[in-house]
């Protein structure tokens, strides 16, 4: 008698491990959740670091994340931290790759690893980069992580490719600012385009990007709308001294010849020239 009711609370409590079982994974009908068993450190690791080489990305994650809850003050709980980054950088869950590196870079922020985990954070800011036509929030923030990346470490690899990428950032920026003052202009409100071209003028980061000769080009127009030969002059003389070589100042060029001006510098044809063009010359 004791034996079957022994029996009966076996299979009522083997019913009720399989029902929870199946109720924490109706979130994520993908795959089943990682059971929890203790296992030793080196297979958690290895078995987290098989599933990156075979792309799964999820189910490396959560080995990664057993080694740090089995093994919270081991070496290898560092290093897991930094995996779980890499695995969701590849599985493009930006936001989840960004709290795993804050989290080591609060746990460790002396650990000569802590400088992977600063880039990582900036590359995932700089991959959600979206295009001028829309919100720049993510921009921001790629250019403080990237500037963040090469205050602490400039002597780094990571420094030169945030250096790079800054340069991009830049040119993003920069080109949101022309597009806002390219709509001002349409909107017949050309005190609110001319601030927005001077942002890039004045600027000395967004100076180096390719929307400085436009920038020069859309001042010239306006002030010629606005009657303000000398200052239209003057800008189709920076332009004319910088980008010669440019279609914008042979458009320039013609506007001005046009109101009766004699530019000193003749347009020397050419092409407009992307920001590459001149980080990686040839």
């Amino acid at each position: 008698m004791f034996a079957k009711a022994s029996r009966s609370g076996l299979i009522a409590v083997s019913a009720l491990m399989v029902a929870a079982t199946l109720s924490a994974c109706v979130g994520d009908r993908q795959r089943p959740r990682l059971v929890y068993e203790e296992r030793p450190v080196e297979l958690l690791y290895n078995t987290g670091f098989q599933r990156i080489e075979q792309r799964r990305w999820r189910d490396a994650v959560d080995y990664f994340q057993e080694v740090e809850r089995q093994h919270p003050f081991s070496e290898w709980s560092r290093r897991a931290i930094l995996m779980q980054v890499y695995a969701h950088y590849q599985n493009q869950r930006y936001a989840d790759a960004i709290a795993a590196a804050d989290r080591f870079i609060r746990l460790y922020p002396g650990s000569p690893s802590a400088a992977y985990a600063y880039h990582m954070k900036a590359v995932c800011y700089f991959e959600q980069i979206v295009d001028v036509g829309r919100d720049q929030a993510s921009t921001n923030q790629a250019l403080l992580a990237l500037r963040e990346v090469v205050r602490r470490y400039p002597n780094s690899p990571y420094a030169t490719d945030a250096r790079v990428k800054i340069d991009m950032v830049n040119d993003q920026l920069a080109g949101k600012e022309m597009e806002i003052g390219r709509w001002y202009q349409r909107q017949q409100q050309p005190l609110a385009a001319i601030n927005r071209y001077r942002t890039v003028i004045d600027n000395e980061e967004f100076q180096r990007t390719s929307h400085t000769p436009e920038a020069l080009y859309r001042l010239v127009e306006v002030y010629l709308t606005l009657g303000l030969r000398d200052e239209a002059i003057r800008n189709g003389a920076v332009l004319g001294h910088n980008f010669p070589g440019t279609v914008w100042y042979s458009d320039a060029y013609r506007l001005l010849t046009a109101e009766g001006a004699q530019p000193e510098v003749a347009p020397e044809g050419g092409t407009r020239r992307n920001w590459l063009s001149r980080i990686l010359p040839g």
